[in-house]
Parts: C-alpha cells; structure tokens; sequence
C-alpha cells in the first residue's frame, strides 16, 4: 500500500501570541485521490485545522507532525506550500479590485512555473479548457477577483482557481457557507468534475452540515470536537450527525479533558 499523501500526527496549534489552544492532538491520513470530509461545532477546531496546514500566519504549532508526500511542511512558507501541490480555498474570499481574474491566475501559475516563462498563449487555452469544463463564462475571467460578487461567485472563483491550479491537495474551508442551494449545487458540481478530470486530487472538506455532502460524497467522515478527531466513519457518520448533533461527543471529550 502506498503512504498517504498527507500523515497528520498529534498536530497541536494555537492563535499565535495568545494563549488560547485550538488543536489539542489532531491524527489523520488521507491517501491520493481520497474525499474527507472534517464535521464539528463552532469553535472545534475545523477551520484552524485547514488554516495550519495552509500556513496561515495567524496560528503556530506547538507540537506534532504533518508530512505532505513524504516531506515536513510545518516549516515551509505558505507560497512553498502552495508551490508543493496544497491549495486552500478559503470561507470567505478576498476581494482584489481593480486585479482581474485571469491576471491573477496567470501571476499565481507563474509563481508555481518558477524560472520558466509561462506562454500566454498556452495561459489562455488552459483557462478556456477549465472554465468551459465548469460551464463558466469566459467574460468572468475578465472581471475583478470578487469585487462585487455574490457569495456563489465567490466560491466558484474559488473552484476556477483549483482548476487552473490542479492541486494534489485542496483544503476546502466551509465552502458551503453562506450559500442558497443552487450556487451550493454549482460548486459542488464543479468539485466533482475536477476529480473527474484529476482523479488522484485529494479534497478535505470541512463542513457544518452534512447538505453539501448530498452532493460530494466523502470517503471518509470525521468528527472533530474540542480541537481533537473522536469518532471516524464512512458517509453514514455525517447523516448520524445530522440526526443526533455533536452533544454526545461534546460531553465525553469535555469530562475527558476534565
């Protein structure tokens, strides 16, 4: 069997320069081409879990390990993150005004390039491919990155982004939240045909409801309460937690921990 392309180990973190701990002993792995979905109350842990591994500046780890195909990526900058193959597509997206997408995009692919030139002719064809893959609109591509757009937009720019992008890892952060149940089912398409189109992509959803989960079928089901996973399942763990709620859990971890 191969390793997993992402090996999380007792992975502790909290909000940087406060003393308030978030993730209390975090293990997973996650294989190539394998959808988790990470399911929880406010406060768990979920979001921080995504953001760590991101590395975003507003936390810092205080112990354990996360490997990514092999290598420590604790220590690595968040653009050397990116550059390995992770992506975080984010709860609630920047707004670039006056930036348009496809100049944002073709800066952010040149910056995975390297030294080499990126071929704007090249640029536009591959941003064709991927928009008329997610049935977008080329005039999209030319407007500003989220300026002005709705909570939908937003999170389908988002999915344009991966596309162009074709990420090993996509780290989806409450994608659903805020959306009615179209743009819900837009995105949700536009995930799924990405894993069509890259099979060995691994998605870590995380998620409050399991709603989106009608939509993307997770592989695997996990429950985080008090910044640590408690139980593990299948797709049938997320309609239990629909069903039953997280008070359960709640109380084991919290007399656990007292």
């Amino acid at each position: 069997m191969s390793a997993p392309i992402l090996k999380i180990e007792n992975l502790q973190a909290k909000v940087a320069d406060e003393d308030l701990q978030i993730l209390r002993g975090v293990d997973l792995e996650l294989n190539a081409g394998e959808i988790h979905a990470i399911m929880g109350p406010n406060g768990s842990g979920k979001s921080t879990l995504a953001k760590v591994l991101a590395g975003h500046p507003g936390y810092e780890v205080t112990g354990g390990t996360a490997t990514f195909e092999g290598e420590d990526i604790l220590e690595a900058e968040p653009d050397e993150r990116s550059q390995a193959g992770i992506f975080l597509a984010f709860q609630y997206p920047v707004d670039i005004p006056g930036v348009s997408i496809a100049n944002f995009l073709r800066t952010a692919l040149q910056a995975h390039a390297g030294d080499e030139e990126l071929d704007l002719f090249e640029f536009q064809d591959l941003l064709m491919e991927k928009m008329d893959l997610l049935d977008m609109d080329p005039s999209f591509a030319e407007r500003p990155v989220n300026d002005g757009f709705s909570g939908g937009e937003k999170k389908r720019n988002e999915i344009l982004q991966m596309a162009c992008l074709q990420p090993k890892l996509a780290l989806m952060d409450e994608t659903d939240s805020g959306l009615d149940i179209d743009a819900l089912q837009i995105v949700a398409n536009g995930v799924n045909k990405l894993r069509e189109d890259n099979p060995e992509m691994t998605v870590l959803l995380i998620t409050h409801y399991q709603r989106l989960l009608n939509y993307i079928e997770p592989d695997f089901v996990h429950v985080i309460v008090q910044g640590r996973i408690v139980e593990s399942g299948g797709p049938e763990l997320a309609l239990r937690l629909e069903d039953e709620g997280y008070a359960t859990w709640q109380s084991e971890v919290t007399e656990e921990v007292g």
